[in-house]
């Protein structure tokens, strides 16, 4: 997967958009004023940050060897994904849009 598959997919969430609050080189993606995922811009394979239900965050970094808690991020309310392609398109899908809607529902 690379940057701008992931980035497409972010943005086509309602009223998604795409912030630098942390200056150049961190994509931030939010809903709103908030923030739903973050891509470290410049890094092969991406990086991708999810926020996430904690039982779930724990759940994926037990099986999954690329998930791992956030960084620089809340460890227990979000994930780092390094998109290697352990986790399907699909899975990596499902987990943006769970991360999308936990906050825009909030």
């Amino acid at each position: 997967m690379d940057h701008k598959t992931v980035e497409e997919y972010i943005l086509s969430m309602p009223n998604a958009r795409l912030d630098y609050p942390f200056g150049e080189g961190v994509a931030v993606y939010k809903a709103g004023d908030k923030m739903f995922a973050l891509i470290s811009e410049g890094k092969q394979p991406v990086r991708l940050s999810l926020k996430g239900d904690p039982k779930l965050n724990l759940t994926l970094r037990e099986k999954y060897e690329e998930v791992m808690p956030g960084y620089h991020l809340n460890k227990k309310h979000w994930n780092t994904l390094v998109l290697t392609g352990q986790l399907k398109w699909p899975e990596v899908q499902d987990l943006i849009r769970h991360s999308y809607l936990l906050v825009a529902e909030s």
